[in-house]
């Protein structure tokens, strides 16, 4: 046993010994630029755009429809796209919800109907062999739902639901409020949610003259993706889409902001913690700009190593949820930090922020640091786009914002180009201080103290407002 213990300390001794014989890591390399293999994007003749991406190894493909007709198109009848999006499941050209369901199972996958700002989608994850029968039912899903009027009253109740479930959550009310006061409420983009009463007094008849009356095939984009024959696929399409009504074009507005500086608080008694959202306009995208705000924003506060997390979250334990991002619709774009801390510690985070704010803007970042994000950045690109449903989000998005079509192919190489004084520079414009909308949802008593305790908050107008 003595023996068997020095035998063992001996070799623990000698591994420090033995790890100076090896030679240094190699450096590591630059990612490779992404590259999407070629596509082929034709229109037919009523306007449908179509997109083919034949993508990866695996026998699957995605088949995604995108629709502008979204939230923007509810002129008042705020969710009145949400209740038609969930009854275009219901059932189409005949066939019941569980129907489809069945249907969309038998080709190894299943449908999904989803609504947002600017679009509704229809999308099936199946085997190949079966892309035509999956773009055949997403034209009857799009185009022949039977939107049954027995079924309205449950789905407006399930939507009721959600509509309950998200009123009850601070991030929501801060969202809401956000929108509110960057656009507001006379703007689509503010006006977030309905009432209950609103929601509930919504009939089959306003969900039909929805769908006729927004979808068209202008405003349509079939994009396709993964393994599949091209001929074959390009068969189903005309035969599903090709004499669906050309409809409206695009709708499109524009999104000016209401200006800060501005302070906006809405009260939660005794809440143990404060929703924060600090918001600046920020550049569209593919402006000259747009690179630049992207790999800035990654290092003030949009990775999990960035500098207002790696701050208020591992130094401080103030909160363990910050992260900022860009917002992009077509025409508008805003960048917003968000967080939920503790709190009694509300102004001294907020004092955190602004003080990584101001080093982003007066120094520039080390090289090692700069980048590390940029390597960061490039990379979690590709890995983002490994898969075929998300290069279709991807292409989904470039064409909705209408970025150039070569947009994927530069992008890790702009990354890589944005270095630390740019950075800076974009800093000093993007995040002026003196222009900042500050949203605060939690117990006022405590908090807004603190907030005009705050240097950069004194003076500015306080506004208490009641959500929604």
């Amino acid at each position: 046993m003595k023996r068997a213990l020095f035998l063992i300390a001996a070799l623990a001794a000698a591994v420090p010994a033995l790890a100076q014989d090896f030679p240094p890591a190699p450096p590591i390399a630059d990612p490779k630029p992404f590259r999407l293999p070629a596509t082929e994007t034709y229109a037919l003749p009523n306007g449908m755009r179509v997109t083919l991406v034949p993508y990866g190894v695996a026998p699957k493909v995605v088949v995604s429809l995108r629709v502008r007709a979204g939230n923007v198109n509810d002129g008042d009848a705020t969710w009145i796209a949400d209740l038609t999006g969930a009854m275009m499941k219901e059932g189409a050209a005949g066939r019941s919800a569980g129907q489809l369901s069945t249907a969309a199972a038998s080709m190894g996958g299943d449908l999904n109907v989803g609504v947002g700002q600017q679009t509704t989608q229809v999308t099936m994850n199946v085997l190949s062999e079966f892309a035509p029968d999956a773009v055949a039912l997403i034209g009857d899903v799009a185009i022949r739902p039977d939107l049954p009027a027995s079924e309205v009253a449950r789905v407006k109740a399930n939507l009721g639901r959600q509509l309950s479930v998200g009123l009850s959550q601070p991030g929501t009310l801060a969202d809401i409020a956000l929108a509110r006061t960057v656009y507001g409420t006379a703007h689509p983009y503010g006006r977030v949610v309905p009432s209950a009463a609103q929601l509930g007094g919504y009939t089959i008849e306003q969900v039909r003259a929805f769908h006729s009356g927004q979808f068209g095939a202008k405003r349509a984009h079939l994009y396709i993706a993964g393994r599949f024959d091209a001929e074959t696929v390009k068969v189903a399409i005309a035969k599903a889409f090709g004499s669906w009504t050309a409809g409206p074009e695009p709708l499109r507005i524009s999104a000016p902001h209401m200006p800060g500086p501005q302070v906006i608080l809405v009260d939660r008694p005794d809440s143990p913690q404060t929703t924060l959202r600090l918001s600046f306009d920020a550049a569209l995208a593919g402006s000259e700009a747009d690179i630049r705000q992207r790999v800035t924003n990654e290092l003030l506060g949009g990775a999990f190593s960035s500098r207002i997390t790696t701050n208020i979250r591992e130094d401080k334990g103030y909160t363990y949820s910050p992260d900022s991002g860009l917002t992009f619709q077509p025409g508008d774009a805003l960048w917003a930090f968000n967080a939920d801390v503790t709190t009694a510690q509300t102004g001294a985070a907020l004092t955190e922020v602004f003080k990584e704010i101001r080093r982003m803007q007066n120094e520039p970042a080390p090289e090692e640091e700069s980048k590390g994000i940029r390597t960061y950045m490039a990379g979690l690109f590709s890995i983002q786009n490994s898969t075929s449903g998300a290069v279709v989000g991807t292409l989904a998005t470039r064409d909705l914002l209408g970025l150039p079509t070569d947009w994927t192919d530069r992008y890790v190489p702009a990354v890589l180009a944005v270095g630390p004084d740019q950075m800076m520079a974009h800093a000093k414009t993007g995040y002026p201080l003196d222009k900042l909308t500050l949203i605060v949802v939690g117990d006022l008593k405590t908090v807004e103290p603190q907030l005009k305790a705050l240097p950069e908050l004194a003076g500015l107008p306080f506004k208490t407002v009641t959500v929604p």
